[in-house]
């Protein structure tokens, strides 16, 4: 299929920094290792510390990776991908790679406008980290929110000081008294008395609890023993409806293989069609 916008997309990719150079050969076919390339250093540059995985080796790994990078486009850029594109990984995931390389090269030209003026060789060295940005953002409503909740509570405290001062200074004044500070000492004592035996009876019931537990540990050990031995017996006898399965297993990697093709034969032939209306829209023109 033909390539839209092409060399904007590969301008973009260069003006961002991707260090290999992409070409209109690349996507003539599908090419699904470089397109989960490109996506996955998009990703990176929006944010350097996501966890999308990199491992497209089986049909499955690359289900997943697409969709991971489309709900992460969804949520973090407001981005909406087309998956079933991305999946061709031909001339039609060029639209979709181009929907994020428009947002970050747009960002990048807010941020920097004088990079126009430098020279062509030095356009690759200029770095544009937006996850940064954004986890400054963060940072920033965080302490804001902090500062605010903090000088509540201080004026609430600062309301307080009148009272709180003459009350100090009515402690302050006032002469010691001995017999009343060693009330106050035994009361004390009396109080940590009583923490201590607390601690004692819990240190003292610690043996009964931990026999208790022994032989509840005990129990479940017997238990475990017998579920063991139940899933090996359950996995040693074969499934009455396993041969019904796999046959049905087979029959269904065959109608997916036609369905690839007649999905890859209706996609052709919904752009020939397009050709075809462009064509006579032109002509009627």
């Amino acid at each position: 299929p033909a390539l839209p916008h092409f060399s904007d997309f590969t301008e973009m990719m260069r003006a961002l920094g991707y260090p290999r150079i992409i070409s209109m050969e690349n996507f003539h076919t599908p090419n699904f290792m470089l397109v989960s390339e490109v996506l996955l250093w998009l990703v990176k540059r929006y944010e350097p510390h996501s966890d999308i995985p990199g491992d497209v080796d089986t049909e499955q790994d690359r289900v997943f990776f697409i969709k991971a990078v489309a709900q992460f486009m969804a949520t973090k850029a407001h981005i909406k991908l087309n998956t079933k594109r991305l999946y061709q990984a031909d001339g039609y995931a060029v639209k979709e790679l181009l929907k994020v390389t428009s947002v970050l090269y747009g960002a990048m030209n807010t941020q920097g406008g004088e990079r126009a003026d430098l020279p062509e060789e030095d356009s690759t060295k200029f770095k544009f980290d937006l996850g940064s940005k954004v986890a400054d953002l963060k940072a920033a409503r965080q302490l804001a929110s902090e500062i605010t909740s903090k000088g509540a509570v201080l004026y609430d405290l600062l309301g307080k000081e009148v009272e709180l001062r003459e009350a100090r200074t009515e402690s302050i004044a006032r002469p010691l008294e001995i017999n009343e500070a060693e009330k106050v000492m035994k009361i004390a004592i009396n109080s940590i008395l009583e923490e201590v035996q607390k601690t004692k009876d819990m240190l003292n019931n610690v043996a009964l609890d931990e026999a208790s537990l022994e032989a509840k540990i005990e129990k479940r050990k017997l238990e475990l023993e017998r579920s063991q031995k139940r899933l090996q017996t359950l996995q040693s006898v074969r499934p009455a409806f396993m041969d019904e399965y796999e046959k049905i297993e087979k029959q269904l990697e065959k109608q997916y293989s036609t369905y690839l093709e007649k999905f890859r034969n209706l996609t052709y032939m919904e752009q020939l069609l397009d050709d075809q209306r462009r064509t006579e829209q032109e002509m009627f023109e």
